[in-house]
């Protein structure tokens, strides 16, 4: 049986640990500053992330992102096959937030051996959730083009859930990835705004509570509204910027509700913290059957 190699985009703010664990690469995004200055979002030390969230804290105008080029795809394709492996699957942003799907398609063409780009319609850690299970249908002998199509219904039958908030709503309408929606004006103090990813892959505000254990409590109707039973068997990441502490008092909560066979922490990498902003608490949750 031949290897296969899962690919990413940093938008997954991928747990550090499943690099390895689960045979992952990163292809990186950039982050646009005001000034010009172009950086790879490709920083996974809380203490440099710490560094980002207070420049981020900080700044007047929030900086741009870009998709990766067709020759980075390229690039990571050529290291992977000189490593020997003989199939690659690409798990992407929603091609409604970025073209990075476009990027890893074009430069897929280029090469012979089989390689899926998959359109996961999702952003964040969510899309780790999808390359662990990917990993778990590869060990299971299916061949790539089999795993690609089954992630793809997976994602229709709503196995993936990307649910969190924001603690200022404004980064996200800045940064043009929400339409600034009556009602869901999340600059007052203390009102975090509900986000989940729909089926079409965007970002749609579905709540606002003010305070955080409102902001809790929204999070877990909005799971049950999502059609995770309680009881159920899920799997989860928390994902944060810089607010891991209401990760764990969402965790507790989540626990006392469902049977959580994995839970895994994980940062916002640059990008994905640039469009939400600092304070932003959610989970990547998979439902196990």
């Amino acid at each position: 049986m031949g290897k296969t190699k899962i690919i990413v985009d940093s938008t997954s703010d991928i747990p550090v640990d499943w690099l390895k664990k689960y045979d992952i690469d990163v292809v990186p995004l950039h982050i646009v500053w005001p000034d010009g200055e172009s950086e790879p979002d490709n920083v996974r030390s809380e203490s440099e992330l710490n560094e980002f969230y207070k420049k981020l804290e900080n700044i007047e105008a929030i900086p741009t992102t870009s998709q990766p080029s067709v020759l980075q795809f390229k690039e990571a394709y050529e290291r992977v096959i000189n490593e020997g492996y003989d199939s690659i699957l690409v798990l992407t942003i929603s091609t409604k937030m970025s073209g990075t799907f476009n990027s890893a398609s074009l430069a897929a063409s280029e090469f012979d051996i089989p390689i899926e780009v998959v359109d996961t319609k999702m952003a964040s850690a969510i899309i780790s959730n999808m390359a662990r299970y990917a990993r778990e249908l590869l060990e299971r002998g299916m061949d790539v083009k089999e795993v690609a199509r089954k992630v793809r219904e997976e994602r229709e039958n709503d196995r993936f859930h990307a649910i969190f908030y924001v603690s200022d709503f404004n980064f996200l309408v800045k940064g043009g990835r929400v339409n600034r929606v009556t009602g869901f004006v999340g600059n007052l103090l203390k009102i975090k705004v509900g986000i989940f990813i729909n089926d079409e892959g965007e970002m749609i505000p579905f709540d606002k509570a003010r305070g955080f254990r409102k902001a809790y409590d929204m999070i877990l109707s909005k799971m049950e509204e999502e059609g995770i039973k309680i009881g159920q068997k899920i799997g989860i990441i928390g994902v944060h910027c810089n607010a891991k502490s209401n990760i764990d008092e969402m965790l507790k909560l989540i626990k006392e509700r469902y049977d959580v066979e994995y839970f895994e922490y994980t940062n916002t990498g640059k990008v994905i913290s640039t469009h939400v902003g600092l304070g932003m608490a959610g989970f990547g949750v998979e439902v196990l059957k």
